[in-house]
């Protein structure tokens, strides 16, 4: 990765200043990074502006924001990363490196720019976390994990960031997204459940969190098969009913969905909960 300052201070640049793309600059220039310009949607679009602000850095096009730049992190939507890439190729510095922080894409998304500028270095990183804002997201990458590919300096980019990367084959890097999907977003999802199922029966959602807690460390900590616990788990096809009678019909749906899912983990023999469900 080349070092494209005069001073010897290592500069970068961010396409899609999002929360993603921000809690990345605010990590690397927490640890010396400089960064140089700031592009997104367009040059005067309120996050580029923004960002740019934030940053002490110019607002540009894509095509002109690699310029003076060792490192370009593109940090937009999946679908528009490899057109991003493209239009960024003609002011890339030679030996710079670009990433893009995608799970579900693979540096293969990075094709179209690796044919115009074959002189480039290309990868991804993704940090498996969830950024919620540029400080937040900043604050959480250490000691997060991330999924590394390209040359060994995306994986040195990492472990500056205090990540801990590993690697994932292209072919399985949707499914690893699905399964980051299922970690963050359906968790969410479930509690969303949760909330709405103890309000009619007059509990609060903070009433759960010492339980979601010690539920999530026993999960981690012995694995989750031996963490499960609950009706399902000792084919308790009685209290599964009148759970099912208690509940609004509109959240019977998810609820037989992840009591499937809890009987397919216990592994025990629930022929009774199975037909229930069913």
């Amino acid at each position: 990765m080349t070092d494209s300052s005069r001073d010897g201070t290592r500069t970068f640049a961010v396409v899609g200043p999002g929360r993603a793309g921000s809690a990345i600059g605010i990590a690397l220039v927490a640890r010396g990074w400089q960064v140089t310009r700031v592009a997104g949607r367009a040059r005067d679009a309120e996050s580029v502006v923004a960002a740019a602000r934030r940053f002490g850095a110019e607002p540009v096009a894509t095509r002109e924001v690699g310029a003076g730049a060792g490192l370009v992190v593109i940090a937009t939507p999946d679908t528009v990363v490899p057109r991003v890439a493209a239009d960024a190729a003609a002011a890339l510095e030679p030996g710079a490196l670009v990433i893009h922080l995608s799970g579900a894409l693979g540096v293969e998304a990075l094709a179209p720019l690796a044919d115009l500028r074959p002189d480039v270095l290309i990868g991804a990183l993704h940090p498996l976390q969830t950024l919620p804002s540029p400080e937040a997201g900043a604050a959480r990458l250490a000691g997060s994990w991330a999924a590394v590919a390209g040359p060994p300096a995306v994986a040195e980019l990492a472990e500056e960031l205090d990540l801990l990367p590993f690697t994932v084959a292209a072919p399985d890097r949707a499914a690893y997204h699905a399964a980051a999907t299922v970690a963050a977003n359906h968790l969410v999802a479930l509690l969303g459940q949760v909330e709405r199922i103890a309000a009619t029966a007059g509990v609060p959602l903070a009433a759960f969190e010492p339980l979601v807690r010690a539920t999530v460390d026993n999960a981690f900590a012995i694995g989750p098969e031996r963490a499960l616990t609950g009706p399902v788990a000792r084919g308790d096809v009685e209290t599964v009913l009148r759970h099912l009678d208690a509940i609004a019909a509109d959240e019977q749906r998810a609820y037989r969905a992840l009591a499937e899912a809890a009987t397919r983990l216990s592994g025990a023999d629930a022929e009774a909960v199975r037909s229930l469900l069913g």
